[in-house]
């Protein structure tokens, strides 16, 4: 941590995470703004619960704050680097599971295999994992509660099962920061009290979570901040978790 610069003095001493002044930002093609004037400080340590309909902007929110989107308005800054510009220094920091986490063809790949790329960023091209690694790979996806599936083909496994691969993937980096988008969706009702609870000690334990979910029965009880989104924009912020 002590490598993490911070460029605003009221960043720096309070502890920011996440730091959005203002923003708006725009999907590649598009005229209209996608989230309009975002201003929003996650703190660490906090669980912040990101909801709203279809379309409000929670996912846009996410991707604006990974460098993933052209910000045409306002300032981004990810744990005190600036974003764009220095996303590459910030994401050693982070951890992201998208909602679409299957969209790449993984199918020749096992359950390790695809744990394994969460040390991507670390370690050079065909670069063999250490004793230490190997060991980490089993133990998030035991945390997640698939370790029997360690050398299964990922595409012989359920939608479930694999959503429970992509959140192990995320975890065996040891994340700072861990964003997560709709990571219930492709749950039972049993997996999902089992993943809410497991992101309540993963966030007791020290790593920042934020989090979009339309699911309103499954709210972690770490989760210490709801932002309500709509249309582009933040409406509401309760400092208290409830089912909504």
């Amino acid at each position: 941590m002590d490598k993490i610069k911070s460029f605003a003095g009221d960043i720096r001493d309070s502890r920011i995470a996440l730091y959005m002044e203002n923003v708006s930002t725009l999907y590649a093609g598009e005229k209209k703004p996608s989230i309009f004037d975002i201003s929003l400080k996650v703190r660490y340590g906090d669980f912040l619960l990101l909801t709203g309909p279809n379309g409000a902007g929670k996912t846009t929110l996410i991707e604006t704050a990974l460098g993933l989107l052209k910000i045409i308005s306002g300032r981004v800054l990810l744990f005190g680097y600036h974003i764009p510009g220095e996303k590459y220094k910030a994401l050693h920091f982070v951890s992201y599971v998208p909602q679409d986490f299957m969209k790449s063809p993984l199918e020749p790949y096992t359950v390790k295999d695809v744990v394994a790329m969460g040390f991507a960023s670390r370690k050079r091209p065909f670069e063999k994992l250490s004793k230490e690694e190997r060991k980490k790979v089993k133990e998030v996806l035991d945390m997640v509660g698939v370790g029997e599936l360690i050398n299964k083909p990922i595409g012989k496994l359920s939608g479930g099962q694999q959503q429970r691969v992509t959140i192990a993937r995320a975890l065996v980096r040891d994340p700072l920061l861990l964003f997560l988008d709709e990571p219930f969706s492709s749950l039972d009702p049993e997996g999902r009290e089992y993943m809410s609870d497991l992101f309540s000690e993963i966030n007791k334990h020290g790593t920042t979570i934020v989090m979009v979910s339309h699911d309103k029965n499954y709210i972690p009880h770490r989760c210490n901040r709801i932002v309500e989104m709509m249309n582009g924009k933040i409406i509401r912020e309760r400092v208290k978790c409830m089912k909504l």
